[in-house]
C-alpha cells in the first residue's frame, strides 16, 4: 500500500509545482449567514464551474493572471455577479438574497442532523456521488464514508446490492426521499436493484449513524440514509451518460433540466437502463428506470411533484456458492440446476416493478416560520420464479393424479411468488428558525401499507386437474405507521447549545391467509413507541467542537418474525439506548504554492446498547427456515475517525477507520440430530457466555487520495479493508467470511470541444485493482446426524469479482 500511494505523489507531485494563482471563496445565506451547498459557481473564462461543498466553499485552482467573471446560482436566491481583476491569489465570498422557498430547506432539514445535534453524520454532495457514478448500486457510491461495508450477490455491483453500517444491515437502516420512507413496511428492507441508476437524481446523501434524528419510517437501528433529490437548476442543461465495461456491463442514460421558466417553474428528468451478465454465472441484470419532477417556485409557496420509478429483471444469484465449489468455479450458481441436465432453467428470475408518486407543498409564513407537507403513494407489484424438481403434489393444493393406474403424488413445475403491495401516507413538519437562541421543528407523518403474498403453479408435468395459475397460496397485511416528533435546539452561550428531540410511533399490524407452507399464518401486533433523545455540543473555538447525545430507540419485528416462528412464540420488538460523542476539527492550515490548505477531521466513541435484539439462533422451524429470536442483552461499543487534509481542488486525502466490539452475551445456540429420513429427532442447545455478533467487523478502513494537478484531469485512488465477519453468532473460525483489501482506481479527463456543448468527460474504473480474490457475504447452517457426534456445517459464499473495468462518456449541454 505504502509503495502504491508512494509511486502515485511520485508521478504527480511535479504537477503541483506548477499550480498557478487560485481563485477560492464561500456562499452564504444574506439573512441567516448560514452556508449555501451546492451553490453553483461558474468561471466564464474557460467556462469553468463548480459547486460549493457543505461549509459553502469553492475554489479554482491553477488560474492565469487576467480578468475574470464569476457568477453564483442558488434555486431560491437571485444570482450574483462579480468581475474581478485577478493578479494573485484571493477569495471572493458572496451573500445570495432569497427570492423564494428553497425546497431542500422544506424538503429535508426538519429529518437531517447537523453541528448542533450532538450526532454523528456524513453528507456526501452531488459532485462525489457523480465522481463514483458508473452505474453501480448506490451503496457502492458510498463506500468511502464510515464503518460501511458493501456487498453484490452477482459480484460486480449490480443487481441485488447490500450494504452494512456498524454491522446493521439495510433492514435496520432508516432509509427516507426527501423525507418519505423507502423501506419496505414488512420486511423493513430497502432493494435498490427497484432503483436503478437513482443516485444520477439525487443532491445528496446524508447518513448518520446510530440512532439519529427522528425520521418517519422503521426506527433507525444502525444508521439512516436521508436522499434528497436533485434541486431544480437555475439554468436549462441537457446531459448523456455512456458506461460500459467487465461482463458486458452498459449503462445508458439522458438527462435534462428546463431551468427556471419565468423565474418561478422548472421540470428536471431522466430516462436510465442498466445491463449486465454479472460475474456470477447467469447473474445477469436488465434494468429499467425513470425520474421526472415539476415544481413551482414562488415567494412564499412551492408546490413539488417527484415521480421515480424502476422496472428490474434479474436472473437470481442469492443462493451463493458452497465452500467446496468456491475452491474449484467461483463463478458458479445454483439457481435453476433442478432440471438435472447441463442446460439450466432459463427464466430462474426476479421482476419487480416499483412507482414512486411525491407532492410536496411549502409554505413561508415568515423568515422565522415554514411549513411543509407532502402526500405520497408507492405501487410495486411482481414475483420470482423457480423450477422445482420432484414437489409433492400436496404441498401445492394439487390432487393425485392417476396415470396408466397408478397414483402420482409428486411432479416438476414451475412457480411464481407475487408481491403485490401498496403504501401510501402523508408527512409533515413546522419549522421555526429563531433569530434567537431557540428553533425548533414539529413534525411527523401518518403511512399505510397493504400487501398481497400469494404463490401460483404456472406449469407441472402432472396436474391436469388444475387450471393456468393455480393459487397455492394466499396472504394479506395491512400496517398502519403513525408518528409525531418535536425537536428544539436552544443556544445557551455563544460556543454552547443543546438539543432535544422526542418521539411517539404507534405500528398497527395485520396478516391474515397462508404463508408458502400452508400454514395459517393469522398476527396481530401493536405497538407504542416512545423515543426521546438530547444531545449538547461545545464550541471551544471556530475549530474545535465537542458532542455528545443519547438517543432510545425501538423497531417492530419483521413479516418473517411473525410468519416463521409458532404462533405462540412471538417476537418482541427491539430496544435501543445510543451514546455518541465525538471531537470534530475544522482547520484551515494557510497556504501552500497559493492553495489554500484545510484540514478536516471527526472522531466519534458510541455505544449501542440492546435489549432483546433480534439475531439468527441456529434453530429451524417445521419446512427448514432459520428463525431468530430476542437475546436480552447485546452491544456494539467503538470508535470511528474521519480525516481529511484538502489543498484546494488541487489534492485532497480522507482517511476513515472504524474499531467496534460487537457481542451477545448469554447466548443459546440451538441445533438439530436428523436421523437417516432427515426428520430431527433430538434439539440440542448450547450456550455461550459472550460471543461475537455475526457479520460485525470488527476494524473497517477506507483511504482516499484525489488529485487534479491541471484542470479537467483527475485521478482517484481507494483503498479499503475490512476485517474477518462471522456468519452466525458462534465466533468460529470455521464459519467466517475471511478479511480482505480491495483497490479501486478512477481517472477522469473534462474538455470543452466545441462552444456550442457545456463538456465532456471521460472516465474510467478500474475496480478491485489488485486483482483480490475475496467474497464479501454469505451464510451457513449445522446438523447432527443420528450416530455421529460430528458437527457438520455448511458455508455458503458470495464471491465478488476479481479486476474489472469501466468507461464512461459523458456529454453535457
Amino acid at each position: 500500500m505504502k509503495k502504491v500511494l508512494a509511486l502515485l505523489l511520485g508521478c504527480l507531485l511535479p504537477w503541483y509545482a506548477m499550480a498557478q494563482i487560485t481563485l477560492s471563496g464561500r456562499v452564504i445565506d444574506a439573512a441567516t449567514q448560514s452556508p449555501l451547498t451546492g451553490s453553483t459557481v461558474t468561471l466564464t473564462a474557460g467556462n469553468r464551474a463548480t459547486l460549493t461543498d457543505a461549509a459553502g466553499r469553492f475554489t479554482f485552482p491553477n488560474l492565469s493572471a487576467g480578468e475574470y467573471t464569476v457568477q453564483v446560482s442558488y434555486l431560491g436566491y437571485a444570482n450574483a455577479t462579480q468581475t474581478i481583476a485577478l493578479e494573485a491569489s484571493q477569495t471572493l465570498d458572496f451573500a445570495l438574497t432569497r427570492t423564494s422557498v428553497a425546497t431542500k430547506e422544506v424538503l429535508v432539514t426538519a429529518t437531517r442532523a447537523n453541528e448542533k445535534t450532538g450526532t454523528a453524520f456524513t453528507n456526501v454532495g452531488k459532485e462525489e456521488l457523480e465522481s463514483r457514478n458508473f452505474g453501480q448500486d448506490l451503496p457502492y457510491l458510498l463506500e468511502n464514508t464510515p464503518s460501511l461495508v458493501t456487498n453484490s450477490d452477482a459480484g460486480a455491483g449490480v443487481g441485488y446490492t447490500n450494504m452494512r453500517i456498524r454491522g446493521s444491515d439495510i433492514t435496520r437502516i432508516n432509509v427516507t426521499v426527501n423525507g418519505i420512507p423507502v423501506n419496505d413496511a414488512e420486511s423493513h428492507g430497502v432493494f435498490f436493484v427497484n432503483m436503478p441508476d437513482f443516485a444520477s437524481s439525487l443532491q445528496d446523501v446524508q447518513i448518520q449513524r446510530g440512532v439519529g434524528t427522528s425520521s418517519n419510517g422503521p426506527g433507525a437501528f444502525g444508521a439512516s440514509l436521508n436522499l434528497q433529490t436533485q434541486d431544480a437548476s437555475p439554468e436549462a442543461y441537457a446531459r448523456t451518460d455512456n458506461a460500459y465495461g467487465s461482463y458486458n456491463t452498459w449503462k445508458n442514460n439522458v438527462q435534462f433540466g428546463t431551468g427556471l421558466l419565468g423565474g418561478k417553474f422548472a421540470v428536471d428528468g431522466r430516462l436510465s437502463r442498466i445491463t449486465s451478465d454479472g460475474y456470477v454465472d447467469r447473474a445477469s441484470s436488465n434494468l429499467k428506470s425513470f425520474y421526472l419532477s415539476g415544481g413551482y417556485y414562488g415567494t412564499k409557496n412551492f408546490l413539488k411533484a417527484v415521480v421515480f420509478g424502476g422496472h428490474e429483471k434479474t436472473y437470481q444469484a442469492w443462493n451463493g456458492v458452497d465452500e467446496e465449489t468456491l475452491k474449484t468455479n467461483r463463478r458458479y450458481n445454483s439457481a435453476g440446476t433442478e432440471m438435472g441436465d447441463d442446460t439450466p432453467y432459463g427464466n430462474e428470475v426476479d421482476d419487480y416493478q416499483q412507482y414512486h408518486y411525491q407532492l410536496h407543498y411549502g409554505h413561508e409564513f415568515s423568515p422565522l416560520l415554514s411549513l411543509s407537507a407532502a402526500l405520497h403513494y408507492t405501487r410495486g407489484f411482481g414475483f420470482y420464479e423457480n423450477y422445482k424438481a420432484g414437489e409433492d403434489l400436496s404441498d401445492y393444493l394439487i390432487p393425485p393424479v392417476t396415470i396408466a393406474g397408478t397414483a402420482v403424488e409428486e411432479t416438476d413445475l414451475v412457480r411464481q411468488k407475487w408481491l403485490d403491495n401498496h403504501f401510501y401516507g402523508t408527512t409533515f413538519a413546522l419549522q421555526y428558525r429563531g433569530a434567537g437562541k431557540l428553533s425548533a421543528v414539529l413534525g411527523g407523518g401518518w403511512n399505510r401499507y397493504t400487501g398481497a403474498h400469494f404463490g401460483e403453479v404456472i406449469w407441472a408435468q402432472y396436474a391436469a386437474t388444475i387450471r393456468p395459475g393455480h393459487r397455492y397460496y394466499d396472504g394479506d397485511a395491512r400496517k398502519t405507521d403513525f408518528n409525531v416528533y418535536g425537536k428544539a435546539t436552544w443556544q445557551a452561550t455563544e460556543k454552547l447549545s443543546f438539543f432535544g428531540d422526542v418521539q411517539y410511533r404507534t405500528v398497527d399490524y395485520r396478516l391474515d391467509g397462508t404463508d408458502d407452507d400452508q400454514r395459517d399464518v393469522t398476527t396481530r401486533a401493536d405497538y407504542g413507541f416512545f423515543n426521546p433523545k438530547a444531545g449538547v455540543t461545545l464550541a471551544l473555538s471556530e475549530v474545535h467542537q465537542l458532542y455528545g447525545s443519547v438517543a432510545v430507540g425501538h423497531r417492530e419485528p419483521t413479516r418473517s418474525d411473525f410468519t416463521d416462528r409458532p404462533l405462540n412464540d412471538q417476537a418482541k420488538a427491539e430496544r435501543m439506548v445510543d451514546y455518541e460523542a465525538g471531537y470534530r476539527l475544522n482547520q484551515p492550515l494557510g497556504e501552500w504554492n497559493g492553495l489554500p490548505l484545510r484540514l478536516t477531521a471527526d472522531l466519534t466513541y458510541f455505544y449501542m446498547d440492546y435489549k432483546d435484539q433480534l439475531v439468527l439462533t441456529g434453530q429451524v422451524n417445521d419446512v427448514g427456515t432459520a428463525l431468530r429470536t430476542n437475546i436480552p442483552d447485546s452491544y456494539r461499543t467503538g470508535v470511528e475517525l474521519s480525516a481529511g487534509i484538502g489543498l484546494g481542488q488541487l489534492a485532497r486525502f480522507t482517511s476513515n477507520l472504524s474499531l467496534s466490539r460487537n457481542r451477545i452475551e448469554n447466548f443459546g445456540e440451538t441445533l438439530y440430530r436428523f436421523d437417516e429420513d432427515y426428520n430431527p429427532v433430538e434439539e440440542l442447545r448450547t450456550t455461550y457466555q459472550e460471543t461475537t455478533i455475526s457479520y460485525s467487523p470488527s476494524v473497517v478502513t477506507s483511504n482516499q487520495i484525489e488529485v487534479q494537478p491541471v484542470n479537467g484531469l483527475r485521478f482517484q485512488f481507494q483503498y479499503k479493508t475490512v476485517s474477518e465477519q462471522f456468519l452466525d453468532n458462534t465466533a468460529s473460525q470455521e464459519r467466517r467470511i475471511k478479511p480482505y483489501e480491495v483497490g479501486d482506481v478512477r481517472v477522469f479527463y473534462r474538455f470543452r470541444p466545441v462552444n456550442w456543448m457545456k463538456e465532456v468527460e471521460l472516465g474510467l474504473l478500474v475496480n478491485n485493482v489488485f486483482n483480490e480474490v475475496y467474497e464479501a457475504n454469505g451464510f451457513t447452517f449445522s446438523e447432527y446426524y443420528v450416530g455421529d457426534d460430528t458437527r457438520y456445517h455448511y458455508n455458503y459464499y458470495f464471491p465478488q469479482a476479481p479486476r474489472n473495468y469501466m468507461a464512461q462518456i459523458s456529454l453535457r449541454f
